[in-house]
């Protein structure tokens, strides 16, 4: 079912450029209001992350909503796996966010959940987008929408989140540097882990509109390896911009990323003999994991990259764990979506309980050395051209069964993502930059 706004990651892009823009937004709300509000009056939630065009789009799909007669609960600055959860535990028609994630503060978007706190179906967004095409035509006046700020929205996520681990768990004696990406977990990721009785050293917690994410948070854990040395701390935990990713640091600055975490937590879940079904990674799951489960006797299957396709494949083959390597976890025993500080917690807890490391927790696995290349794309998707598949064949016969090779687009953003992994770093890294020189030159912009 083809869709012309909806992507992946909801529906994502440049501020000002066609859709991100104020119009597109009240169309939106008011699309989404209608399909979603078939069944009777309804009330949706409205989170958003701190870039600054959030108050813009919050007050254009408020409207929308309204004309549609749906009532709007104001979350403000929320993450997106709070918004999913305040969806579901508040009973409402529906939760949307205005973020775009780990992207820049010039970019935005929009996802939205169900009233399971779960993303709407593939058929919901398809009848979403063929009332975008249609004019807003309001209900009677006193069918319309009301609006009101729900004030205890960020102590209810934080029980939420302390609610992941057992009753009685402890983080006293514990040192956490948290780094909020200047986000939408800024004023809540801290609490959480302070109030289990961490000492919490926080950065990335001055949201101005502009910078998020800006060398900070899990698209740049070098930063939070040297606050983690700076204040001679036991962990660091980075999240992104809406707070649904985590990658951590250990105590000697060693970054470790989604495919280790994942392996923490499915090992934790295996001793804790609670783990159901197979562990989900993707394409870009690191080969050495893969081999790691094979030898713990755990099921490992790969989706396409996006959390959405983790989940569906989760959802169909009953598992529960599954993650990506950027640090976008899925645990649904214990949340309906991908959260940051959920994922930390799982981690914490099984170097809590072990009594280990986190250098001990991941010993058994060894990672095969990955490079990846973001090449700039002059229009979204990728051109097959002749040039990029003989440049393509031919590192794969040299390659061979050392390793392999990935070339795709970015589902959220203008990039082709060039991927080798291999045994030889050396061999890996060359690669990978000779085909991204061939990719640049063909659809590089």
């Amino acid at each position: 079912m083809s869709r012309k706004y909806f992507g992946t990651d909801g529906i994502r892009g440049e501020v000002g450029e066609s859709p991100i823009t104020p119009d597109f937004a009240m169309h939106l709300g008011y699309a989404a209001g209608k399909v979603t509000a078939r069944d009777g009056h309804g009330m949706v939630l409205i989170g958003k992350d701190t870039r600054i065009s959030g108050y813009m789009f919050e007050s254009a799909l408020e409207a929308g909503f309204s004309a549609a007669g749906m009532d709007v609960g104001l979350l403000g600055p929320m993450p997106t796996p709070a918004v999913a959860y305040l969806t579901r535990t508040l009973h409402a028609a529906a939760g949307v966010v205005i973020s775009a994630s780990h992207n820049p503060f010039y970019d935005n978007g929009f996802k939205f959940f169900s009233a399971e706190g779960k993303k709407f179906s593939d058929q919901w967004e398809h009848e979403v987008e063929q009332l975008l095409e249609d004019p807003i035509e309001s209900v009677e006046s006193s069918r319309l929408g009301k609006a009101r700020r729900v004030d205890d929205a960020p102590g209810r996520y934080i029980e939420f989140c302390k609610s992941s681990v057992p009753m009685g768990f402890s983080l006293r004696g514990i040192k956490l540097v948290v780094d909020c990406a200047n986000g939408a977990a800024y004023a809540t990721a801290p609490l959480v882990f302070s109030e289990l009785g961490a000492e919490v050293m926080t950065v990335g917690n001055q949201p101005d509109g502009l910078n998020i994410n800006r060398q900070t948070g899990s698209t740049h854990p070098e930063v939070l390896a040297g606050m983690v040395a700076h204040y001679e701390a036991d962990l660091g935990i980075a999240l992104d911009g809406d707070g649904d990713r985590c990658i951590m640091v250990d105590s000697e600055g060693n970054v470790v990323d989604g495919d280790l975490l994942l392996y923490i937590i499915a090992r934790s879940r295996q001793q804790q003999e609670e783990l159901i079904g197979p562990i989900v990674g993707t394409l870009m799951t690191n080969l050495g994991l893969e081999h790691a489960f094979s030898e713990m006797e755990i099921p490992f299957m790969r989706s396409a990259v996006g959390d959405r396709y983790v989940m569906e494949m989760l959802q169909a083959n009953g598992g529960m764990i599954g993650g990506e390597s950027s640090g976008h976890i899925l645990c649904l025993d214990r949340a309906t979506t991908g959260d940051g500080v959920v994922s930390a917690l799982q981690v914490l807890f099984e170097i809590v309980e072990s009594g280990k490391t986190m250098a001990q927790l991941t010993s058994e696995v060894t990672l095969y050395p990955q490079k990846m290349v973001n090449v700039p794309l002059r229009q979204r998707g990728v051109n097959n051209s002749d040039e990029i598949q003989r440049a393509l064949r031919a590192a794969e016969e040299k390659l061979g069964e050392r390793g392999r090779i990935l070339l795709r687009p970015s589902g959220t953003e203008p990039l082709v993502r060039v991927m080798v992994e291999g045994q030889n770093e050396e061999e890996v890294f060359t690669m990978a930059e000779e085909l991204a020189h061939v990719v640049r030159q063909q659809v590089g912009s």
